[in-house]
């Protein structure tokens, strides 16, 4: 236990990775919708509403990975995949499993945590 007990020191480092991981792999999202890589997310121009969505992933995932304004930012874009959540997959069914909300709860839940936590480690901001 003593071995566990002494990896809270890396604390500030690892909430960084969580931060930095989880904005890359929203800001993926994004790109998805607004250039089509890595994979093309839907034919023709996107409705106001996922352009919106495209912008907040890809600008707000950007100042997160760099820790930047990290707490309002955080909680915007954990906002924003509530209101994800409620409107593209809960009407699909109760289990986040079956109805494909998995990955919105979790950005949910990431963002918020860094509301309260702030950015660790490796940013801009300063906690």
């Amino acid at each position: 236990m003593q071995f566990f007990n002494s990896l809270g020191q890396y604390r500030p480092q690892a909430l960084a990775v969580l931060r930095i991981v989880a904005a890359l792999l929203f800001i993926e999202h994004g790109t998805m919708k607004l250039f089509g890589f890595p994979a093309p997310m839907g034919d023709g121009a996107l409705p106001p509403l996922l352009l919106i969505a495209a912008l907040l992933e890809v600008v707000g995932g950007a100042l997160l990975v760099v820790g930047f304004m990290t707490r309002p930012v955080a909680f915007l874009l954990s906002g924003q995949m509530a209101v994800a959540y409620f409107m593209a997959h809960a009407s699909k069914g109760f289990w986040p499993a079956l109805n494909g909300g998995e990955g919105a709860i979790l950005f949910c839940f990431i963002f918020l945590y860094l509301v309260f936590s702030g950015p660790g480690a490796w940013a801009v901001d300063k906690n």
